[in-house]
């Protein structure tokens, strides 16, 4: 009786450990934008760290792998639920970022298991915390990147709770969700010990939530806007990407352009903004000839009737190049000429501006998304892999991209900076803009691969982010929704649903201050990877376990 009540014993125990493991996932799931409720997310990681620590100080073999097991449920769960409507634009591409993001997050959370086994139960939740920022900070800034469930992410939708974020970015939000979730794992593990006060840690725990929130509703309160007005007019065409977008002339989508925007613009209006490569026939506009394309003719006819208009487009360009002189790593072989020589074509997702004075101002998009846009690490994984990273999301083409933010010169002086796409999810990358001079932002995009699904509702939500980042209002114009404009509080004013066609017809303030976080960029992370190093080495050199 003793080995079956051993035996029972044993796997009741395991199901609640699995329970506390879905429990993680839920809570995380549950507390993203747009459905979620971001509250939820100081308690999430709770149940999984009880989960760890009940492993840790068992009895059981195979730990390691037990722990490993039940933390990629957790993350594997938060994943899925947060970004299961990548399916509706590549299937192999969502399994892809789910299970690969699950496992790098289970990675993190097993550092920190072994680091809990060297030394304290403080340090080892520092060194968790730290590395956490690390692993966010890496899908920031390698091939790979996908920050789209950064922690800080998560109060996108709860502007007056993050107005601090204009000093710290996102990564104050996912610092202050760590330190919420450490202070009441903390008091709670020591909850039947009773040398330790429960209350201690209920009451710090409390404060690290509230106080924050609290500064942030006195910041916006505070806040005021420069009136510094301009009039734009946000285009929204409505175009579906799977059976128009790219079977239709640009000359028919410059008809469009035209005629919906007609309808809105006014003699004073000094922004036109249409969303991200609404110019997109075949191969798309040669870069070379663009300043005598029949595109940029058509624009300059239009502006005619607009003085004061400074038409930002949404354009695909592309440079072929015969033979293997001065190609690019991001360079696509297209085949041969009828001489034999290779042709290799450079593939640009850009923006354009013109107006009255005849001068053509490009940026080329410089974030791009992954499996879709570039192949990461090329050198390594082509040999392997072939061409599947780019099959992925049903597109044969890398993109070129460029090195530094540009941000456009209207024909006022007003600079505006021109984000396109997945580059409005990248807070120190935006910066760039501001950096460069941009008074305002624009974001161009096209969220329609997704459906109406919550993923083009994130999206929308992590341009709030970006506005009180930068204090820069913003412009956003999406090709089938939802466009809008922000305001330097990441206020949303006035917007499009999806599925219309359209205009808006607003204004937006001006702004050229800059930040501390414009300033300083993700400084927080440097932090996190120094204390990440201290603690690691101490675990190393004077090794200390505490249950």
């Amino acid at each position: 009786m003793s080995g079956l009540h051993t035996y029972l014993y044993r796997t009741t125990t395991m199901m609640k450990r699995f329970l506390l493991a879905l429990l993680t996932g839920a809570l995380l799931a549950a507390s993203w934008p747009t459905y979620g409720f971001p509250l939820l997310l100081f308690i999430a990681f709770v149940p999984l760290l009880f989960v760890t620590r009940s492993i840790r100080i068992s009895s059981l073999k195979r730990k390691g792998w037990k722990v490993f097991y039940l933390a990629y449920i957790a993350f594997f769960i938060f994943n899925i639920a947060s970004t299961w409507w990548l399916y509706n634009s590549t299937a192999v591409g969502m399994w892809f970022a789910v299970m690969a993001n699950a496992l790098l997050m289970t990675f993190a959370w097993m550092l920190y298991y072994h680091i809990s086994k060297r030394t304290s139960t403080l340090l080892s939740l520092a060194f968790l915390t730290s590395i956490w920022m690390l692993y966010e900070f890496m899908h920031l800034n390698w091939q790979l990147a996908w920050p789209w469930l950064d922690l800080g992410n998560a109060f996108a939708e709860y502007t007056s709770w993050i107005q601090w974020y204009e000093y710290t970015g996102t990564f104050g939000g996912t610092l202050w969700v760590w330190a919420a979730n450490c202070t009441l794992f903390y008091g709670l593990r020591n909850y039947t010990n009773p040398e330790k006060k429960l209350r201690k840690a209920i009451v710090c725990f409390t404060g690290i939530v509230v106080i924050p929130i609290l500064i942030s509703i006195i910041i916006k309160a505070t806040y005021v806007e420069k009136e510094n007005p301009v009039e734009v007019v946000i285009l929204q065409p409505n175009i579906d990407p799977y059976t128009e977008k790219y079977n239709t002339t640009n000359d028919r989508i410059a008809d469009l352009i035209f005629e919906e925007s007609s309808k809105a613009l006014t003699q004073n209006t000094q922004f036109l903004i249409t969303p991200e490569t609404v110019l997109a026939e075949g191969y798309g506009v040669d870069i070379t000839t663009f300043d005598y394309s029949p595109e940029k003719e058509r624009a300059e006819e239009f502006l005619k009737k607009y003085p004061k208009l400074n038409y930002l487009m949404g354009i695909q360009f592309y440079q072929m190049h015969h033979g293997d002189k001065d190609i690019l790593p991001t360079s696509n072989y297209l085949g041969d000429d009828r001489i034999g020589n290779p042709v290799y074509g450079d593939f640009y997702n850009s923006a354009v501006m013109l107006n009255d004075s005849g001068e053509s101002q490009i940026y080329h998009k410089s974030k791009l998304v992954v499996g879709v846009e570039n192949f990461p690490y090329q050198n390594l994984l082509k040999p392997l892999l072939g061409d599947i990273m780019l099959d992925m999301g049903g597109t044969v083409a890398m993109k070129t991209i460029q090195d530094k933010r540009t941000a456009f010169t209207a024909n006022t002086g007003i600079k505006v900076g021109s984000i396109i796409c997945y580059e409005s999810v990248f807070g120190e990358f935006v910066t760039g803009y501001v950096k460069d001079g941009a008074d305002f932002l624009a974001i161009m995009t096209n969220d329609a691969w997704w459906g109406d699904t919550q993923g083009h509702k994130q999206h929308l939500a992590y341009a709030n982010l970006r506005a009180i980042e930068t204090r820069r209002s913003i412009a956003r114009s999406a090709n089938t929704g939802i466009s809008a404009i922000i305001d330097q509080t990441g206020t949303v004013h006035e917007s499009l649903p999806y599925n219309k066609k359209g205009t808006i017809n607003g204004t937006l303030n001006l702004n050229d201050k800059i930040t501390f976080y414009v300033k300083h960029g993700d400084y927080l992370a440097w932090f996190a990877m120094v204390a990440a190093i201290f603690i690691f080495l101490r675990s190393m050199i004077k090794p200390k376990r505490i249950k």
